[in-house]
């Protein structure tokens, strides 16, 4: 993670790869790489859940496992699967981004776009915050404002690069005024860019807000009871809160730290926590014959992909990164690091977040992409093309979890048999973290694996952080036609005709290849006997899941 001594690493990070801390090893070049050996008989039966059984009625606590202690519950700082899935029960956001991706009224009961730039914002009247004192206009523009701050170094700062103010114009109305036409502002308010702090609290706890001793005061469905630095974080229900219909079924919720995989999944048979989001695959089939509780499957917008962090190397010929991308055995991968729980795609972004997009958009969009069908000879050739045939590629990987090693280990493999040269960098997870926001991190690294999730119901999340100079776009890959499209198409307001323009800058993200997409997978879940009412989707970083879950 950035440490809170650099605001300006800070205010870039996006979120990216699940880091579940574990053993450290320093970095070391792994030689005679082999490729994990397929499983053929990887058959596995699975379909999504929408919406687990009712709750039976209220709980007095249910715990919850977490592979890590959330970095911070600063909003402007929460930007990964343990931050954010402790956060959204707590916070809340101007709009609410539901557990099937679509937006609806938050904190904001209603917004209008009267002008091209502009994003007027009504705000509801009745709600309070955790000490009982109201929301108003005045704290929505305060927290907002905090996105420009520099000295606040905000990781979510992409989304206000073109906010010019932020105004209170009227007893519960606030304006946003940008430089130029931007739909995904609007989109992101349903995420931690949109949350809403007290003022008040803003300005009496200051630096120590959202950390272990100053904690937040925010108007969610539970209130942060105590935060047991490197043990543990309880929320209470909040009797005040103003929406009946996310009452909170359970009078407390206690978030478990542990680090350790077979830790949590021992935790989870044995009854000693009752639920946890993003289960190991290769731990379902124990889970699901333990006889303590479900594994649930639920909508994700995650895509796993190889980013390509070097284009002065070998890999900034197009030719070595499709001859790459056709000798990894991308099925082998789903098969042995996902266990059968997912599936090869061509695209960096899954149909999950392309909400409001036309038929003809969604068609354009996945209909017609380069495959890369595994084939080892003619990729071969291709590297004998671009005068590759010996060079190396350098490859960062952490112990974080058993897919980090498999992936490492196959995409090496798949270089080294197609005449590349291939080491392995292993650095610690943190080390890992900072590839994603730390230039320097990734000098000499080729390549880097990563879980990127999407926070908002549009694929432009993903293509915009692609373009020409941006942050996040870690080749610094360049292509003026996909700039171009992908400028266009924030512009406009209509998702269904957003779609269609956004299907274009797929396509040549799928041709060129800035990053290799490897597959698409749901999201786990396990609930123990206990317990039930959740909706399984990776809109838990957002929306206040915890609330709905009640006795079985």
């Amino acid at each position: 993670m950035p440490t809170a001594s650099n605001p300006s690493m800070r205010r870039r990070v996006r979120r990216a790869t699940t880091i579940v801390a574990g053993g450290l090893t320093a970095a070391v070049a792994l030689s005679a790489c082999t490729a994990p050996e397929p499983d053929s008989d990887t058959n596995v039966d699975w379909e999504l859940t929408s919406q687990t059984a009712a709750p039976s009625g209220d709980i007095d606590s249910y715990t919850w496992v977490n592979y890590a202690e959330p970095y911070s519950l600063d909003y402007a700082y929460a930007f990964d699967y343990a931050d954010n899935q402790v956060l959204s029960n707590i916070c809340e956001s101007l709009l609410r981004l539901n557990p099937d991706y679509t937006l609806s009224p938050g904190l904001a009961e209603a917004y209008e776009h009267p002008t091209p730039t502009t994003w007027v914002y009504t705000i509801r009247d009745g709600v309070t915050f955790h000490d009982g004192t109201p929301l108003t206009a005045a704290d929505v523009v305060a927290s907002m404002n905090r996105h420009l701050d520099p000295a606040v170094g905000s990781s979510w700062y992409s989304v206000y690069q073109n906010v010019v103010s932020i105004e209170q114009t009227g007893d519960r109305q606030v304006t946003v005024t940008e430089a130029i036409p931007d739909s995904q502002f609007n989109l992101a308010m349903g995420g931690s860019a949109g949350v809403v702090e007290s003022a008040a609290t803003l300005a009496a706890v200051g630096a120590d807000y959202g950390n272990s001793t100053g904690g937040v005061n925010c108007t969610g469905p539970f209130s942060l009871e105590e935060w047991k630095s490197g043990e543990s974080i309880t929320l209470k229900r909040y009797d005040g809160y103003w929406d009946e219909s996310l009452r909170a079924k359970s009078g407390e919720v206690e978030f478990i730290f542990m680090n350790d995989a077979t830790a949590r999944v021992n935790a989870l048979k044995s009854g000693e926590v009752d639920g946890g989001w993003m289960i190991p695959m290769d731990a379902v089939s124990q889970l699901q014959s333990s006889g303590a509780g479900d594994v649930h499957f639920g909508l994700s917008t995650a895509v796993s992909s190889l980013i390509v962090s070097n284009l002065d190397g070998p890999l900034g010929d197009l030719r070595v990164r499709k001859a790459l991308l056709m000798a990894i055995d991308r099925q082998g991968i789903v098969d042995a690091a996902a266990k059968g729980y997912g599936d090869v795609t061509n695209a960096l972004t899954t149909e999950s977040v392309w909400v409001g997009a036309s038929e003809k958009g969604m068609s354009a969009a996945f209909d017609g992409l380069e495959e890369y069908p595994y084939d080892l000879d003619a990729a071969k050739r291709l590297v004998e093309e671009a005068g590759a045939t010996g060079e190396e590629i350098v490859l960062a990987t952490a112990p974080i979890a058993s897919d980090f090693n498999v992936i490492a280990q196959a995409t090496a493999a798949a270089a080294e048999s197609i005449g590349l040269k291939a080491r392995i960098e292993t650095v610690t997870p943190n080390a890992y973290t900072a590839l994603f926001s730390d230039a320097s991190a990734r000098e000499g690294i080729d390549l880097f694996y990563t879980v990127w999730y999407l926070s908002s119901p549009d694929p432009l999340e993903m293509y915009s952080v692609l373009r020409t100079g941006e942050f996040s776009n870690y080749g610094e890959w360049s292509d003026p036609d996909f700039d171009q499209i992908v400028n266009e198409a924030i512009a406009i307001d209509d998702p269904a005709a957003r779609s269609e323009k956004t299907a274009e800058a797929q396509h040549i993200a799928n041709e060129q290849l800035p990053w290799l997409p490897l597959s698409s997978g749901p999201m786990p879940l396990f609930l123990g006997e206990r317990i039930t009412g959740v909706a399984p989707s990776i809109a838990f970083l957002y929306y206040p899941w915890a609330a709905t879950i009640g006795a079985r």
